[in-house]
């Protein structure tokens, strides 16, 4: 039995149907995905969406569509659905669909009459290519089957119209043709392995909508391009399988190559593995990405790895990164990738240390910069990156053993840390009590780094809580790290300071009950928000235990919701809990009110920590609660954030980095107790 399926009844309504999506990756930027009816609902949404770096390094839809029809006696039935004006749907192929099913690959049954037809779907790892494999179940006549490949060429931040400009000729291959819309972009090469006629008839389809750009108050209207269709009969139970890539490839091979990319998909049989699943496809290879498909192994040296923040527009992001890395590799035992992707970090820290290069990217949701191979880790001059490297190293520590860590990281641990007591960093001003402080007034400097008018919305400048609890950890974990290196003299003046940065913290942002959020010169701001909790999380906490289980008490109460914890109390008159209505709206409630799931991690290690394992059912019921939202938005992961009042619906990328990671380490957490 399939775990996660949908029948026929939510399926034909649309209402529900439409709002969940389905999303694949390759580790290589690429990645294909629409609703479970094939109604795509996003501009960015497509079958087949690639990094274009000939253009500007960000994704691109080349394939936007395909639309099946089946075709018996003469009689057509079409399987596709698009939406027209007026909430007007041609054509209505979702009415004929009886089940819909991601176990390792989306999988749709369609039954017309007589004729079950089965579509089975898959990227090719760490190769620009899609298959759509067409399984004749039942039929008790003659079949012919369609393709009508609708063409999109535009970037995913933008959408396409009815225009000259596009060369609308396409040339022949094997089994196939291949086009290319505009100058510099890849060709879209369509094959199938049967032999099949394309029949040309160029036309526009004009005014297909968006309803979710609708609603947030973008643009939401566009113009595909249908060049012609292939038509071919297809038999029972005799396969065919289309291909859609940047490359032509043996339409021969289309059937093998399709299985051995299905045998290298784990399937989803519980909460957890699907999460381990979801978690895989933020990992990126740049040499796989560059050159269409990668010559060796993904885990050979070949290229740059990487975390993606998420889909469908982030690259990848310094701090997200950071706080993603041990949950997307270290919860799921894979100590390979760690080393993979820390190691390509490495690179680019060890110049942002020799020449405290600015950030290569603005901050921000949904204009990503692209991804360009070396200098590719966005927004490395945020004030806390490096803080939450050494972090990682001090979880690859645990995971594996302090004198490897030492080995492997203890350097550039040590740099870290040197670099920031000399006061090189951009935005880090260590002052004598030991405090780091930053400047957020004109620009953001934490994760809350929604803007207006190009100035932070939640401007958190000055000693910022978690800032200063991560530098206290990262000088005790420097201390131990200096130790076994058998440096007695760093070690010692490394607890120097940790204790003068633990007396400073404590006396600055302790108010008896909980944290301050940040302090500016004699301004403490007492909002409730998350950011406490990295105090109390952190392997070494600058606070007593009484003080521990206070801030532990008071997030729980004010903060924690059934998603994680909300960033703003509701208490607060800032509260806004929805994340919805225009950008400008989304931007004022982004880090106000709104669940960050990606807190529950560090929330689990401090309950955790107070409560030892009389907290261990609490938690587990706490996250039981995620696994409903794997049916909810994006079928088999989780979104970026959720509302901070019920039903607590999600919002934002279809699935977050951090998001996944952390509910993984959460869980790792919990089930070693």
């Amino acid at each position: 039995m399939s775990y996660l399926k949908f029948d026929r009844v939510l399926l034909t309504n649309l209402e529900k149907s439409l709002s969940k999506e389905f999303l694949q990756t390759n580790m290589a930027g690429a990645y294909m995905s629409s609703s479970i009816t094939d109604c795509n609902t996003r501009k960015y949404h497509g079958l087949l969406v690639v990094p274009a770096p000939e253009i500007d390094g960000g994704n691109h839809v080349l394939l936007s569509s395909l639309d099946e029809t089946v075709i018996q006696h003469g009689a057509e039935f079409n399987l596709g659905i698009h939406r027209y004006r007026d909430n007007y749907f041609s054509p209505k192929g979702h009415k004929y669909i009886r089940e819909f099913h991601i176990d390792g690959i989306p999988t749709t049954i369609y039954r017309i009459g007589g004729v079950v037809l089965k579509k089975e779907r898959i990227i090719a790892q760490n190769e620009n290519r899609i298959y759509i494999r067409y399984t004749l179940l039942e039929a008790h006549s003659p079949t012919t089957l369609r393709l009508k490949p609708f063409l999109a060429f535009r970037s995913v931040n933008e959408l396409t119209f009815e225009n000259s400009t596009a060369n609308t000729h396409y040339s022949n291959v094997p089994n196939g043709v291949s086009f290319c819309l505009y100058e510099n972009y890849p060709n879209l090469v369509m094959q199938t392995n049967a032999k099949s006629e394309f029949i040309s008839e160029p036309n526009w389809y004009k005014g297909i909508e968006y309803y979710k750009e609708e609603e947030r108050g973008y643009n939401f209207k566009e113009d595909l391009f249908a060049a012609g269709y292939f038509e071919m009969p297809i038999k029972k139970g005799e396969p065919i399988v289309f291909s859609a890539g940047i490359l032509p490839t043996q339409s021969r091979l289309l059937k093998s190559n399709f299985e051995k990319e299905l045998a290298k998909i784990d399937v989803s049989t519980d909460f957890y593995s699907c999460l381990k699943n979801a978690v895989k496809q933020f990992y990126v290879n740049v040499e796989a990405g560059r050159v269409g498909a990668l010559r060796a192994t993904p885990l050979q040296n070949n290229g740059d790895y990487y975390l993606l923040a998420g889909y469908p527009w982030f690259k990848p992001r310094a701090r997200d990164s950071f706080i993603s890395l041990a949950g997307a590799t270290l919860a799921v035992d894979n100590i390979e990738m760690f080393e993979k992707i820390a190691g390509t970090a490495m690179k680019e820290l060890e110049v942002f240390l020799k020449n405290k290069a600015p950030s290569n990217s603005p901050s921000g949701g949904e204009q990503e910069a692209p991804l360009r191979g070396v200098g590719g880790l966005a927004e490395i001059s945020a004030p806390d990156v490096l803080l939450w490297f050494i972090w990682d190293i001090q979880q690859y520590a645990k995971a594996v053993s302090i004198e490897k860590a030492v080995e492997k990281y203890g350097k550039i641990a040590l740099d870290i840390i040197e670099f920031i007591r000399k006061q090189n960093h951009p935005n880090l001003f260590l002052h004598d009590n030991g405090l780091l402080y930053s400047d957020g007034k004109t620009k953001p400097a934490t994760w809350q780094n929604a803007v207006e008018n190009n100035l932070p919305i939640t401007s958190r400048t000055g000693y910022i809580v978690e800032f200063n609890a991560l530098w206290y950890n990262a000088l005790c974990f420097c201390a131990e790290i200096a130790e076994t290196l058998g440096n007695e003299n760093l070690n010692a003046l490394l607890s120097y300071q940790s204790s003068t940065t633990g007396n400073s913290f404590v006396q600055k942002f302790w108010n008896g009950n909980y944290l301050y959020d940040f302090i500016d010169d004699d301004y403490c701001d007492k909002e409730v928000r998350p950011n406490m909790i990295f105090a109390v999380s952190l392997p070494y906490s600058p606070l007593d235990k009484k003080q521990q289980k206070a801030v532990v008490d008071f997030v729980t109460r004010e903060l924690l919701t059934v998603k994680g914890l909300r960033s703003l109390s509701p208490k607060s008159g800032m509260y806004r809990p929805n994340y919805v209505g225009g950008m400008l709206e989304r931007n004022r409630n982004y880090h106000n009110g709104p669940v960050w799931t990606w807190t529950i991690g560090a929330f689990a290690e401090a309950y955790l920590k107070i409560y030892k394992q009389n907290g261990i059912s609490f938690l587990q019921r706490i996250l039981s609660a995620f696994e409903s939202e794997l049916t909810e938005l994006t079928v088999g992961t989780l979104s970026e954030l959720y509302d901070g009042n019920p039903p607590f619906k999600g919002h934002g990328a279809m699935s977050f980095a951090p998001t996944v990671a952390e509910v993984l380490r959460a869980i790792k957490l919990v089930s070693s107790l």
